[in-house]
């Protein structure tokens, strides 16, 4: 798939904490354009942690088996844009390894029309019940 098609997109990036990602989706703006933008990013610990179900999102997509390097954008498919998108949006915030990596695991196994559903929510008008719940869903909260 190429980046033209995806509807998610993932960057990695470099900071002197180390790697993180930025998470993307296409969506039309004022002048009804495609483009991508902007959903969350994922800091250098969630991107550790979930550095499993992010490789999976990226070799799911692209056909050729491909390593998470920086720079360049990985498309991302709709079963696995909306997993990842959730996954930054949960774990933004979060200090805790062993539950962010809990996160990830269990966002790995979920559908992906789930997802989209969660993500849906998160980006309404009462994001953070929906975020707060999805968090005690994957049981990264108590």
């Amino acid at each position: 798939m190429k980046i033209r098609q995806a509807h998610f997109a993932l960057r990695i990036v470099r900071r002197n904490s180390g790697d993180a990602a930025i998470v993307y989706r296409r969506i039309l703006n004022s002048k009804h354009k495609e483009r991508l933008t902007r959903i969350a990013a994922i800091s250098p610990l969630a991107f550790t942690a979930g550095r499993t179900l992010l490789r999976d999102a990226v070799r799911a997509t692209e056909e050729k088996s491909i390593k998470l390097t920086t720079g360049d954008f990985h498309p991302l498919d709709d079963q696995w844009g909306p997993r990842i998108a959730c996954y930054a949006l949960v774990a933004a915030g979060l200090r805790n390894g062993d539950r962010i990596y809990c996160a990830a695991e269990n966002l790995r196994q979920a559908d992906g029309a789930e997802a989209a559903w969660w993500l849906g929510l998160m980006q309404g008008t009462n994001k953070t019940r929906a975020i707060r719940a999805l968090r005690i869903l994957l049981e990264t909260v108590h």
